[in-house]
Formats: structure tokens, C-alpha cells, sequence
């Protein structure tokens, strides 16, 4: 006679679920749940593997079994496979470059710039980096709103402002908007150029400075005329053409970029 099948051993206990090895390529972004420190791979050293945060922060840890989190899960991290030596791919704006990247969530947070040409360019340099931090930038129209929009948007813990002011420059109109704002949540940074393509280094564009505008003369109209540049609209796109990353702008406005970008971002990391 033919035993009954009484499907799966109950005395077996649950099989453990295997944790998967992933290669630990130059870019990867994991997190190690003991510190909570998350950064991309950029080297090995003594057989433990260092990560570097967007901060650029390093920092090394062991190669434990299932010793860190990628998108959540746990991995075993092994060394790839030997291949010729690589440097770390960096972004437009400088930093570690997160390959195969799928934008996060976006947070309640925001960065807003003056006009459409400050956040052209913002996206240009740091496009990468406020995609991996889930921050969306939107043109402001003007600093003349400012204060009504602040409180349109009602700021609060979790939700902050960060705001880019061109001219933002004592005894300047921009500046003295900007004192009516008072609120802890909001962080208003500037750039001393009288218009945001003034932060990208002439060089940069094929000219050897730019134009001193006669005063009366719409800054844009003025540039393009001097330069034979055309209208404000071909004018810009030479002018974005020539920003290939970081290297071609000013170092106020980089540093108050990167200001904003910390931020809005500060102490919200548990919320990945």
C-alpha cells in the first residue's frame, strides 16, 4: 500500500532565507544598519571596504555577512570581481555618482530660486545629487513674493525652505526683502551677481569678462548686446551650453547652493 502524503515535515523548522552576495562595484550605495551610516563605495583598504556619504564623509567597515542594507534589504557585500583600477564617477556638482539611481520620494522640503534660469542651472550642476536626496527646486518669480509665499507654504519641522537670492548684497532691495522673513525653518542664501548668469565663470562662456551694463539697461538685453549674443533667450542657452559642472561657476554660488542642500536635508535621513 501506497503511504498517505502528508505534505512538509512539521518537525522541520523554516529554512533560513539566504542572503544574496552583491559585488561591491565603485557607486554602490548601501547602508550599514549598526551606524546607520549610508554612503557609495569608492575603495577598498586592508580588505574592509570605505564608503563615502554626499557629504564626503569617509568611513570603513568589514566585509561581514550580511552586513548592510541596499535599497532596504540585507546584502553580503564581496569584492567584485578584479578588473582594471577605477576612480569613484562624480557628478556635475563633484560628488560620488550613484549609477542605476531611481529618484526617491521627494520630500516635503523644497528649494526655491529666483527664476527659471537659476533653476536650469541648478539642475545642471546638482540635478544628480537632489535626485538622490529627493529634493525639488522651483523658480520663485521673484523675491518680491517671498514673504507671502513663505507663508503660503506654512513651514514646520520636516518641511523647510531653502532659498536662493541673486544680488543678495548689503543695502540691496534683494536683502532687505529678505530680512522680513524671520523663520527657523527657512534659510535664505545668495550670490553677490547682479543676475545668476554672472556666477558662471566668463571662460567658461568664450568671453574674457562680462559687460559692465550701462545703468538703466535691462542686464540681460545689455549682455546679449554687447556680445552679439541675440535676445536674452539664445543668450542663455550659450550660457547654459558652457556649464559642464561645478568648475564652471563662482564659489559663492556653489557654497550657497550646497548651504541650501544641507539644509533641507538636516536630521531627515531617517526617513529613507
Amino acid at each position: 500500500m501506497r503511504s498517505q502524503d502528508y505534505g512538509r515535515d512539521v518537525l522541520v523548522g523554516p529554512r533560513k532565507r539566504k542572503v544574496p552576495e552583491v559585488a561591491a562595484e565603485v557607486g554602490l550605495v548601501v547602508e550599514d544598519p549598526a551606524s546607520g551610516f549610508c554612503g557609495a563605495v569608492v575603495r577598498f583598504e586592508h580588505g574592509q571596504v570605505v564608503l563615502e556619504d554626499r557629504h564626503g564623509r569617509e568611513r570603513l567597515f568589514p566585509l561581514r555577512p550580511a552586513g548592510f542594507l541596499v535599497d532596504g534589504a540585507p546584502v553580503t557585500l564581496v569584492r567584485p570581481a578584479p578588473t582594471q583600477a577605477q576612480k569613484p564617477v562624480r557628478s556635475a556638482s563633484g560628488s560620488v555618482r550613484v549609477e542605476g539611481l531611481k529618484a526617491r520620494t521627494a520630500r516635503d522640503s523644497r528649494i526655491w530660486v529666483e527664476g527659471l534660469h537659476d533653476a536650469e542651472l541648478v539642475e545642471r550642476v546638482w540635478g544628480h545629487d537632489l535626485r538622490v536626496e529627493g529634493v525639488v527646486v522651483e523658480p520663485l518669480d521673484g523675491v518680491d513674493v517671498l514673504a507671502d509665499r513663505v507663508a503660503e507654504f506654512g513651514t514646520g519641522p520636516g518641511r523647510r525652505l531653502g532659498v536662493l537670492v541673486d544680488h543678495l548684497v548689503p543695502g540691496s532691495k534683494e536683502s532687505r526683502l529678505v530680512a522680513a522673513v524671520r523663520d527657523e525653518h527657512v534659510l535664505v542664501t545668495g550670490h553677490p551677481y547682479v543676475d545668476v548668469w554672472q556666477a558662471v565663470k566668463p571662460a567658461s562662456v568664450g568671453i574674457a569678462a562680462w559687460p559692465v551694463v550701462p545703468r538703466g539697461v535691462p542686464w540681460k538685453e545689455g549682455v546679449c548686446q554687447a556680445l552679439g549674443w541675440g535676445d536674452p533667450a539664445a543668450g542663455w542657452r550659450r550660457v547654459l551650453a558652457g556649464v559642464r559642472g561645478f568648475r564652471d561657476l563662482e564659489t559663492p554660488l556653489i557654497g550657497a547652493v550646497e548651504r541650501l542642500i544641507d539644509f533641507v536635508t538636516e536630521g531627515q535621513d531617517e526617513e529613507r
